[in-house]
């Protein structure tokens, strides 16, 4: 019989190498598993209940939200702000802190998620996802604070997604490698499927959408015609793919190897992607597989978010592709 390892057993051999450990992190990891296995049932069932379409409002993005939005929202929340694990919360569909409710203990963690990734793809069944951050709490207040939530990306202590595909996939890291579960239907349990990910130094996809190419910075378009342009010797030119959900389409590329692009442009000049819950965490992770992550002039990582709902331009993938691509913005390539 093969090894088997749930992602229960996972953490806690994890922990074992951090003698001091309460435990609190480990069972926080199990509790964002949880929450996980019930949207990914429900994204599976979506089309047969009434949670596929528009609410009718609007988030704080001034995006349209789905009803599978506001589920996944709900569903991370009830799991996880009752377990006095959380001293606050940040989500991408909510305007402000999500504090935890005053009859329940705080704890020394904070969460930054965006419940479901590629929601506008929700009806034509495309992959879609829920990406999550964790920082410790920083603040002397009892309960979480702005403060807490507002950490530079490599204060992260960990950092994964749930992609909701042909199979439910968790994928995270705590800062010593990233690691993949795959959700079992038949037993219910996320097990180790994919141990100590690497990605590619260098790859052959580029994810990006092209449909804004006349909005960009010549230089990066220097880049993209670049990657087009036929030459063997250096494996070009590049595959296009791109799904529209970032979750798939960085899953893929950190798999195979690859790079994804959502630059700044005139429409917006600060980029599109939220720091705290989708640029942060997806760049913890691939800076833990061997790859990087930008905004063109400065690593992800390295930068510290002011608003919530802070946005940046995401360079993201193989290590060699994002240097690359980085060159070429400063001018360096030509």
């Amino acid at each position: 019989m093969p090894h088997v390892v749930t992602i229960e057993r996972h953490i806690l051999e994890m922990q074992k190498e951090y003698p001091s450990a309460t435990g609190d992190f480990s069972a926080l990891m199990y509790d964002i598993a949880f929450a996980a296995k019930i949207i990914g049932s429900s994204v599976r069932k979506a089309g047969l209940v009434d949670i596929l379409g528009l609410t009718g409002s609007e988030n704080v993005q001034g995006e349209k939200v789905q009803k599978l939005d506001d589920f996944a929202n709900d569903t991370i929340f009830r799991a996880l702000d009752h377990t006095g694990r959380l001293c606050c919360m940040a989500s991408e569909e909510i305007e402000g802190l999500i504090e935890i409710p005053k009859e329940f203990n705080c704890g020394k963690y904070v969460l930054a998620f965006d419940p479901l990734d590629g929601s506008s793809n929700i009806d034509a069944n495309v992959s879609i996802g829920t990406i999550f951050s964790i920082f410790q709490k920083v603040s002397k207040k009892e309960r979480g604070t702005i403060e807490d939530c507002l950490q530079q990306g490599k204060k992260q202590v960990a950092a994964g997604y749930i992609i909701y595909g042909s199979s439910t996939m968790l994928v995270y890291t705590a800062g010593n490698g990233v690691h993949g579960f795959t959700l079992d239907p038949s037993i219910g349990e996320f097990l180790l499927s994919h141990s100590y990910i690497i990605t590619p130094k260098r790859g052959k996809i580029y994810s990006c959408n092209e449909g804004n190419y006349a909005k960009w910075d010549t230089n990066l378009q220097k880049y993209i015609d670049y990657i087009k342009t036929p030459d063997k010797a250096s494996g070009r030119p590049y595959k296009s793919r791109y799904i529209g959900s970032l979750v798939a389409d960085f899953h893929r590329n950190l798999l195979y190897g690859g790079i994804f692009i959502y630059p700044a442009d005139k429409s917006n000049p600060n980029g599109k992607l939220r720091l705290l819950y989708e640029a942060n965490p997806l760049a913890f992770i691939v800076e833990q597989a061997g790859g990087a992550a930008s905004d063109g002039e400065i690593d992800i990582m390295e930068k510290t978010a002011e608003e919530l709902h802070e946005r940046s331009p995401l360079i993201i993938g193989s290590y060699e592709d994002v240097r690359e691509v980085e060159d070429f913005l400063s001018g360096k390539r030509t």
